[in-house]
């Protein structure tokens, strides 16, 4: 089996978790075992963050990763006002910023203003890669991980709707991007702190959510054969 298998990945699974029940389903059909079955992806998703993983079936497939993994994405964001996060999304430690209430027309001034080329420091809790160790892995031991700047590209932050301390938008981003970093900036901006409390990646490069079954649905076989 070679090709492209869309899944819809449920929040609390690791892109990992993911892969690794994928895996486990292709060398059932195809009578392997898993640890001979070829399966990676084009990009992770945070164990909270749900949505499109663009898994990628034997040899010829899981060879193009690198190269797959350059899409543009799209996201739909959900941000929680008043308070930061060690982590920049809902599982880490929350701190209160500021009671100040930003108006709709200074959020969608901030929105805008992150958008076009930018350069965006990675989150302490990334997979970057800091002296040959994961940011993350140095963040959970209490140090405090040195990111350089990165260019990344925001095409649009579209402006869905907002009832404090609630923010939702969808942003449209090149790879690389990161989305928790993009919730602080916005925070910083309003002087109020921001963290990601909710995402749902809806498209990868060609690939769109609306092609995708969730890791349960009775249908994942049936899309595992048409591979």
């Amino acid at each position: 089996m070679q090709g492209v298998l869309l899944v819809d990945k449920p929040s609390g699974w690791t892109s990992f978790d993911v892969v690794n029940y994928v895996r486990r389903a292709v060398a059932r059909v195809q009578g392997t075992k898993p640890k001979n079955t070829k399966v990676g992806h084009t990009g992770t998703l945070d164990p909270l963050a749900t949505g499109l993983l663009v898994l990628l079936i034997g040899k010829d497939y899981t060879r193009r990763a690198a190269d797959m993994s350059k899409h543009d994405k799209t996201y739909d964001v959900t941000l929680t006002l008043g308070q930061t996060s060690a982590t920049g999304d809902s599982e880490g430690p929350l701190t209160p910023v500021s009671d100040v209430v930003p108006t709709e027309e200074a959020v969608r001034a901030a929105l805008a203003k992150f958008t076009g080329d930018l350069l965006q420091t990675p989150p302490a809790f990334s997979a970057k890669k800091v002296g040959g160790v994961r940011a993350y892995q140095l963040a959970r031991a209490g140090e405090q991980p040195v990111l350089e700047p990165r260019p990344v590209t925001i095409y649009a932050n579209d402006f869905v709707d907002y009832n404090y301390p609630i923010v939702r938008f969808t942003s449209r981003v090149s790879s690389g991007t990161y989305i928790r970093s993009l919730a602080e900036d916005i925070g910083l901006e309003l002087g109020s702190g921001a963290y990601m409390s909710a995402l749902r990646r809806t498209s990868v490069g060609e690939y769109d959510l609306a092609e995708a079954v969730a890791p349960d649905d009775p249908e994942l076989l049936a899309k595992i054969f048409q591979v």
